[in-house]
This record gives C-alpha cells, structure tokens and sequence, in this order.
C-alpha cells in the first residue's frame, strides 16, 4: 500500500496572432471578424468537433479609416477564448469559454474519474458510461476543472520563466535562494565535485564551484550539478526524516529520490519514503511539511481527517505551506 504526494503542471502553446490590415480607400465595414482562434494549437482539421461549426460573429460598425486612424486590433485578439489540449487527447469539449481537449481511458470502475496533471485533463469511465453522460459530468464540475487548468498553465509558463542557464554564472534557486554556478578547472575546493561557497559580500548569492572549465557544454554543467544536488538531496532529507520520525512516533526505513515531475514524495506501509530531490529548490520549511506529510502515512494510510490531524501535531501551519509547494514554481531542468 503506498500514499503519494502530487503537484500539477501544465503547458499551453503561443497565441497565432491574425494580421490586421487597413483598406487603402476608406469604406464603411461590412465585412466580418472570427472570433475563434485559440491560445493553444487548434485540433487537426481532421479532428472530430464535437461542437460544430461556430458562426462568425459580426465586428461593431467603426468609422471609416483615415490615415491617422489605427488600423483596428482583431477582434480574434480580443475575445480568445481559453485552450488547453491533452498531448493524448481523444476528446474535445466546449467547458464555458474554453475549449478542453481531453484524454479519456475506458476502464473497469464504478463512476467517472477526473485528473488534472502535467499534461492537461485525463478522464477515466466505465465502459458502459455514455460519451454524453461523460461529457454532462465534464461540465458539471467545469468550474473546478478550468481553474485546476488555469493553474497548471499559470505554473507551466512559470517554470518556464525559470528556466536555468547552464553556464558560468548561471543562477538557480537553493533552498529558496539565489545560487550562483562557478566554473571552476583548477579544483581549487576540497569537496568531491562541487562546493557550496559563502557570499563575498551582503547582497550577493552564495556560489556551487563545479570542477569544469568556464568552456563546457551546457549538459556537462547541468549534470555536474545535478549530481551534487542529488548527495545534498539525501544528505538533508535523511537529517529531516530522522529530526521529525521520533516526533511522530514512526521509524523509516529507506529513502529513495526521485526526479518525478508531478509527483513530491510518497510513503509505504513498510516504512519506505520516496522524496523529489527538486524539493531542495524550495526553502527549508516547505521541504519540511513534504518529509512530515510522509511520514504521517507511516501511521494513517489515506488523507482522512485523522491523517491531517497526524501532520497538524508536529506542522500547525501545514496548510500554508502546502499551498507554497503547489503555487511556487521550480525551474525546468529541461
């Protein structure tokens, strides 16, 4: 039996913006504007549109163009409605404003499941459930599913935004501060591989000497450290486990790391505890709920309220926290 911490990711393509162009003579409008295009890769024209066409909405009459005038933004640039597609997607539906591209897997279960994760919205259904009777339950909870969406594409573009340069000078985020990569040929630093260096100064972010000439190739810089992350990863989350286990009552027996995306951490009834070591990109005290929280199904399988309860005894203001790891953003490594 095992118990699994998840975060959720999300991805969206850039908007194709529709050229606006003026009429050389100055005429009154008569012509009119698609309001259809999408924030996210539109489907295949052999696609199946579950929807049908949508007719072309007329653009507001405007007067006629001078050559002070601006030519008008496309109304196509103005009502975009939302987009989000499964890369597995088998199934599209029109949820409020948005249209939602899911995958959906038939399997043996009683009622329709729903998971919003990296990749978008997957849904799970009994063979005898209805494609309308899916899609009826889709829009039923479709204000939870296009703010988990939302989310998921909120954090996607940040952790975009974050992404590393691997190079000399190149920064990450340590423990929820600014580190700085320091190519460094000479060796000169006693630690295998790497070595955390103080700042120089106020204001400045500590530095990772890394043993590679300032010549190296992106790769061989990221892999240097992510080496070094990995011994720092179980080196504190071993001081973690052992500083929360005998608060809770529970004794651990193995740590395994992993390099899930979506997934933080996970606990087995046999006392093995499996931590992300990207959790080292978050400050100390959100590192510290992940290894409480696993911990606390060493005693209580499931997420009822006598497990939070469990968590609350040694993490009062676990529920903040758990809202840090699931709004922050860690940099892509890709």
């Amino acid at each position: 039996m095992a118990l699994e911490l998840f975060g959720i990711a999300g991805d969206a393509d850039k908007p194709v913006p529709e050229p606006a162009t003026a009429p050389r003579k100055p005429a009154a409008p008569s012509s009119t504007q698609d309001g259809r295009s999408r924030r996210l890769k539109p489907a295949s024209d052999d696609s199946q549109d579950l929807w049908g066409e949508r007719s072309a909405e007329p653009a507001p009459a405007t007067p006629p163009l001078t050559q002070t005038d601006p030519a008008p933004e496309p109304l196509s640039r103005v009502l975009q409605p939302a987009s989000f597609r499964h890369p597995n997607a088998n199934r599209e539906l029109l949820l409020g404003n948005a249209r939602v591209a899911y995958a959906l897997t038939r399997v043996r279960r009683r009622s329709i499941g729903f998971v919003v994760d990296a990749d978008g919205l997957s849904v799970r259904a009994p063979a005898w459930v209805t494609l309308s009777a899916i899609d009826d339950a889709l829009k039923e909870k479709s204000d939870w599913i296009l703010r988990k969406l939302g989310d998921a594409q909120l954090r996607q573009q940040k952790r975009a935004d974050a992404r590393i340069e691997w190079r000399n000078g190149g920064m990450f985020p340590l423990f929820g501060e600014p580190l700085k990569i320091v190519l460094d040929a000479e060796h000169r630093f006693k630690e295998r591989g790497g070595a955390l260096i103080d700042a120089l100064h106020a204001g400045a972010p500590r530095e990772l000497h890394i043993a590679l000439p300032t010549t190296a190739e992106p790769a061989k810089i990221r892999d240097a450290v992510h080496a070094w992350l990995l011994r720092q990863a179980r080196a504190h989350f071993i001081e973690r486990l052992n500083y929360f286990a005998p608060q809770l009552g529970v004794r651990w027996t193995r740590l395994r790391l992993s390099s899930a995306q979506t997934r933080w951490g996970s606990a087995r009834s046999d006392g093995s505890i499996c931590l992300n070591w990207r959790l080292l990109h978050f400050r100390h005290s959100v590192i510290d709920y992940v290894v409480v929280h696993e911990l606390s199904h060493l005693r209580v399988m499931d997420h009822s309220p006598r497990f939070w309860g469990t968590v609350a005894t040694v993490m009062p203001d676990y529920k903040a926290l758990r809202r840090s790891l699931k709004d922050e953003a860690t940099p892509s490594w890709e």
